[in-house]
C-alpha cells in the first residue's frame, strides 16, 4: 500500500517548511546569505538539522526560494508604490524612492539581495528579479512618453539603465561595515530619484522639486 498523508501531517510539514524560511530570512535579513547555515537557520526554527533536508534537498534550494520570496516582496511592493498617481512622473518618483529608501532601511537584507557574493542559484535568480523591476519601470516609462512627460529613443534600455544605475549606487552604501545617518540616507534617495527623473524627461521640461 502507498503511503499517504494526511491533512493533519501535510498541515505539519508546510508549518515547518514555513518556519525553515522564515528562520532563513531572519538570518540573511541580520547577516547576509553567509550567516545562513543550515545548522543555523536549524537552530533558529527549533527544528533538527537534518529536518531541514526534508524539505530543501540541498542549500542552494533554500537559498533561492528565500531570495525568491525576499524580492518578490520588494518588486510588488515597488509595483504597489507607483500606482495610483496623477502621472508618471510622480509614479516613477514614487517607485525609485520606495526602492531606494527601503534598501537603505534593511541594508543587509537589501546587501544581500543586491550584490551580496552568492552561489551561481541565487546569482541567476538575482538576474531574474533584475529583470522584474525592470518590468515594472519599463510600464511607467511607457506611460509617460505616451503621455509626453518623458522622451526616450528606447523604454526597453531605459528602464534596465535605470535599475543598474540604482543597484550599482547603492552598493557601496550598503556594504558590511558602512554607516549612514538619517540625512545622508534622505539625501541618497534624493539624489537618485533627481538622477532618475532628469535622466527621462525632455531637457526643456521641468521635472518638478526632488
Amino acid at each position: 500500500m502507498v503511503y499517504r498523508a494526511t491533512p493533519k501531517t501535510q498541515a505539519r510539514q508546510r508549518a515547518q517548511r514555513d518556519q525553515l524560511l522564515q528562520a532563513a530570512r531572519a538570518l540573511v535579513a541580520e547577516g547576509g546569505f553567509a550567516a545562513a547555515s543550515i545548522q543555523a537557520v536549524a537552530t533558529r526554527a527549533g527544528i533538527a538539522t537534518g529536518s531541514v533536508y526534508r524539505h530543501f534537498p540541498s542549500k542552494a534550494e533554500l537559498f533561492v526560494e528565500v531570495f525568491a520570496d525576499a524580492s518578490a516582496h520588494e518588486v510588488q511592493t515597488m509595483a504597489h508604490a507607483a500606482q495610483g498617481h496623477a502621472n508618471a512622473t510622480e509614479a516613477l518618483r514614487a517607485a525609485v524612492r520606495t526602492w531606494a529608501s527601503r534598501a537603505l532601511e534593511g541594508q543587509t537584507l537589501a546587501y544581500a539581495l543586491i550584490a551580496e557574493p552568492v552561489i551561481p542559484q541565487v546569482e541567476a535568480a538575482r538576474l531574474r528579479f533584475r529583470r522584474a523591476y525592470v518590468d515594472v519601470l519599463r510600464t511607467i516609462l511607457r506611460e509617460g512618453c505616451e503621455r509626453g512627460e518623458f522622451s526616450l529613443p528606447n523604454i526597453d534600455v531605459a528602464a534596465a539603465a535605470i535599475v543598474g544605475a540604482l543597484a550599482e549606487a547603492l552598493v557601496g552604501p550598503l556594504s558590511p561595515g558602512d554607516t549612514h545617518d538619517r540625512h545622508a540616507a534622505d539625501a541618497l534617495v534624493s539624489d537618485l530619484t533627481h538622477f532618475c527623473l532628469q535622466a527621462v524627461t525632455p531637457s526643456e521640461r521641468p521635472h518638478g522639486s526632488r
